[in-house]
């Protein structure tokens, strides 16, 4: 064995060894110290000491006062943080997986124009997305202020439209609104990761050779029966997989649920900040919030590997 052979051995052990250290330092320490923290105590008029008690984990589940009440506020916290990704996921894969399979037919350089617009849209932040889209739902600037100029609310009154968006909340008894809602929420959700699903299923999409889908047009199968038989269970897998990774990442989402939601309907993430940053400074009690959404996140994660698994096993 040459001594350049030794070397760079050496080398590749120390890299292996950095690689480990920094998984350590950015990834498990944060995450034990959170996890240790969630077990503290806060105390009243001062910070918080370390301890172990699972005061704050009852809390989050049974409210402050249990045995005496019991709240559900957190558990609500929680649904609706699994409601708005997992809902603004599927609408992004949904979407995109067209726009991706019409995108794949193009030529080439076509296809890389298209890459390389959605990867420049990533580089605005959410801050910038939200920003844009609270300007075109706002009342008196955005798409309220086109339907009353257009007379379209008008219209929507005299044929009972408004009165059905209002009970979506959707709507005021003078013209239509759409934050705070769930509907702007979701939407804003949904094109905020839309170019990451992009991204992810034209990998994939793309790998499908073209003599597959011309075999299956010559057998007289038409478009949408080659997508939805042909295509889509080739694409199973990267198609569920994208869910769970876009649901994971909208778990966080922070300034779309603080500009769009409405305040009874906030998320973890929202009660998670407000724990630790807030007036409260209730860093134990934001931990264990935190413990809960990322053990909720690992458990759809498990859930979706389980239904893929079943999936492939059946085949």
């Amino acid at each position: 064995m040459t001594a350049a052979t030794l070397q760079l051995r050496s080398v590749i052990r120390g890299l292996g060894a950095l690689h480990v250290a920094a998984v350590l330092v950015l990834a498990v320490v944060p995450f034990l110290l959170v996890f240790a923290i969630s077990f503290g105590h806060k105390v009243e008029g001062a910070a918080w000491v370390w301890g172990f008690e699972l005061t704050n984990y009852r809390r989050f589940f049974v409210g402050s006062d249990y045995p005496d009440s019991i709240s559900l506020l957190y558990v609500k916290y929680l649904w609706y943080s699994v409601w708005y990704a997992l809902v603004a996921a599927i609408l992004a894969v949904a979407t995109a997986f067209p726009f991706v399979w019409l995108m794949t037919r193009l030529s080439r350089p076509a296809q890389t124009v298209w890459l390389v617009f959605f990867l420049c849209s990533l580089t605005f932040s959410e801050v910038f997305i939200v920003m844009g889209w609270d300007i075109l739902m706002s009342n008196r600037s955005g798409l309220p202020m086109v339907f009353q100029e257009t007379g379209l609310t008008d219209w929507l009154k005299a044929n009972g439209g408004l009165d059905l968006l209002r009970d979506w909340g959707l709507a005021t008894p003078r013209n239509v609104r759409f934050k705070p809602s769930e509907f702007a929420t979701i939407l804003t959700l949904t094109y905020l990761v839309w170019p990451y699903a992009v991204i992810l299923l034209y990998p994939p999409v793309s790998k499908i050779e073209r003599e597959v889908v011309e075999a299956a047009r010559t057998m007289g199968a038409s478009p949408f029966t080659v997508v939805r038989t042909v295509v889509m269970p080739m694409v199973r897998i990267p198609l569920v997989g994208a869910v769970l990774l876009l649901f994971v990442f909208l778990l966080g989402a922070y300034v779309t649920i603080a500009v769009f939601a409405d305040p009874s309907k906030h998320t973890l993430s929202i009660s998670i900040y407000e724990a630790v940053r807030g007036s409260t400074l209730n860093a134990p009690f934001g931990s264990a919030q935190a413990m809960i959404l990322l053990l909720t996140a690992a458990a759809v994660l498990v859930i979706g590997q389980r239904f893929l698994s079943a999936k492939s096993g059946g085949r």
